[in-house]
């Protein structure tokens, strides 16, 4: 069996922790420890199902090492503190018998060199972003795929999109989606709802990127308006400010803007909705949120690049739109308040699309990914919606 380290950088239930937690929870054929660099909500979630977890260092402030804004001095503390952190995995790795280190961000990439190297083992970049100029910055971005190319033994990306930002020519490498558990989960929500008792959500993290500002400019702009709109999620890494400023556009909106703040499970606020938002300025790497309202049965209205156009089938089981522009956004959410057939239609067909991601098939593929980094044997399955690329890489989902 496998003895895989997965290295998170935080402990903050975002997005990519999130995904982490549901891939080694469902993980059957591995030996998992997680290693968190500080102290957080995610320690004990991933503790409560009985994972091997250690918080290397509680001392670490994610926010010391941030893509911009910092100053050089306070810069090359953090990547010091960084350096001296994956030491410290390296022994946790080499005390765990670990065959595989699992580097779950940038940061992590940057700590899994180290411990890597202390450890002797391969590391493997599982990657939940896009490295891409416009998120990273041309040099930053640049920087990142040549230590990728040089240090990593393989890497996993949550999106087709993400796999083809990494520097993965002619290293072994497969798209893993972050997947849900789709047994025994059904829509359970009320029928669309007339156009003016229409309900909205977005669910994300309160962040500029995420854009949030655009769905409130589409709604100023918006011709049917429904009843009320909800903004579920939290603020991390010293966002309030951002929150306040969102508060501000909505108090002069005249549809009602519930700010919910951070939810453990936005589930039940997606059952209440008849559309779920997703608006984001950039390109997603993949976007769980749209298959978890899918799959609570949502009309599903998502910018269209990166990984959101391989979950949505426009027409289909949601509506895709570019990204950043109010004007269409507000086009769509007319069209689909507007008419309840075409939401019906849509949140009808996407439960189904939603279930396609399931996070036991992602777990195996990974699973299997990582015996073979480490050479060992590993049954090939063939999974759903899988197909074969070049050589040394697969595609799941």
């Amino acid at each position: 069996m496998t003895r895989a380290l997965f290295l998170a950088h935080t402990a903050a239930p975002s997005g990519a922790e999130i995904a982490l937690h549901r891939l080694v929870r469902s993980m059957r054929d591995t030996d998992v420890t997680v290693a968190f660099t500080e102290y957080g909500p995610m320690v004990e979630r991933v503790r409560a199902d009985g994972i091997d977890t250690v918080v290397v260092d509680g001392s670490f402030d994610s926010r010391t090492v941030t893509i911009g804004g910092l100053s050089p001095a306070r810069v090359l503390r953090g990547v010091t503190g960084l350096v001296r952190l994956g030491w410290e995995v390296g022994r946790v790795a080499r005390e765990r018998g670990a065959d595989v280190l699992v580097a779950e961000s940038t940061k992590a990439l940057l700590m899994g060199t180290v411990a890597s190297r202390r450890a002797g083992i391969p590391l493997v970049w599982h990657s939940h972003d896009r490295i891409s100029a416009e998120y990273f910055g041309t040099v930053l971005s640049a920087v990142l795929r040549l230590l990728g190319r040089v240090v990593c033994a393989g890497f996993v990306a949550n999106s087709v999109s993400t796999l083809d930002s990494l520097p993965a020519r002619r290293r072994p490498s497969v798209v893993a989606y972050p997947g849900i558990d789709p047994t025994g989960r059904s829509p359970l929500r009320r029928a669309q709802a007339e156009p003016d008792r229409t309900v909205l959500c977005l669910v994300a993290r309160l962040t500029p990127w995420k854009g949030h500002v655009v769905l409130l400019d589409a709604l100023a702009r918006m011709t049917t308006r429904p009843e009320r709109v909800y903004l579920v999620g939290g603020t991390f890494f010293g966002e309030e400010p951002y929150r306040e400023e969102l508060e501000a556009r909505a108090a002069t909106l005249d549809v009602p803007v519930l700010f919910t703040g951070h939810v453990d499970d936005p589930t039940e606020y997606m059952r209440r909705s008849d559309v779920l938002v997703h608006c984001t300025l950039t390109a997603e790497p993949f976007g769980q949120v749209i298959v978890e309202g899918m799959l609570a049965g949502c009309a599903v209205v998502a910018s269209g690049p990166g990984g959101p156009a391989e979950i949505v089938r426009d027409g289909v089981d949601g509506l895709l739109v570019p990204s950043g522009d109010p004007a269409v956004l507000a086009a769509a959410l007319d069209r689909l308040v507007a008419d309840r057939g075409l939401r019906a239609r849509l949140a009808e067909a996407a439960p189904a699309r939603a279930a396609e991601f399931d996070v036991a098939e992602s777990a195996r593929a990974v699973e299997d990914f990582l015996a073979r980094i480490v050479g060992r044997p590993a049954p090939v399955r063939a999974l759903p919606g899988s197909e074969s690329q070049s050589e040394g890489e697969s595609r799941v989902g």
